[in-house]
């Protein structure tokens, strides 16, 4: 068993005028045209917070912040954890550079929302806080 410590895959909950912003994925084919929280894996030598911000830049060409945590601890394969974070934009406009399509929901579309798998842990955390403005 491997004793290093977690790798973490860091998902954004942007979150602007009471809504929240999902990605819709192009792969793998299982996934494919179901909605996440845009996001990525965490390089070595790169905080959680460091690492969000870029996959944010590459992923969606914005400038964020990175606040606390949302929601528990996903756990995944290889030793891997998915963690939620609220996020805030500082500069751009989000675009679908890696994904099919970005969309901006309210709480109860978000409830309706097809998410992928993994996301749907955090949605009760997801909706509270849309709700709570």
């Amino acid at each position: 068993m491997d004793t290093k410590a977690l790798r973490e895959v860091a998902a954004a909950a942007i979150i602007s005028d009471g809504r929240l912003l999902l990605a819709q994925r192009v792969g793998p084919p299982e996934l494919a045209g179901m909605w996440e929280l845009p996001g990525g894996k965490i390089e070595p030598g790169e905080t959680p917070a460091q690492g969000l911000r870029r996959e944010l830049r590459e992923e969606l060409g914005v400038d964020t912040v990175i606040g606390g945590r949302i929601g528990v601890d996903v756990p995944l394969p290889d030793g891997m954890v998915l963690r939620a974070y609220r996020v805030s934009l500082r500069d751009g406009t989000p675009t679908a550079l890696e994904h099919s399509a970005v969309r901006w929901v309210a709480a109860p579309e978000l409830a309706a929302a097809d998410l992928v798998p993994n996301d749907r842990a955090w949605l009760a955390d997801l909706v509270a806080t849309l709700n709570a403005g």
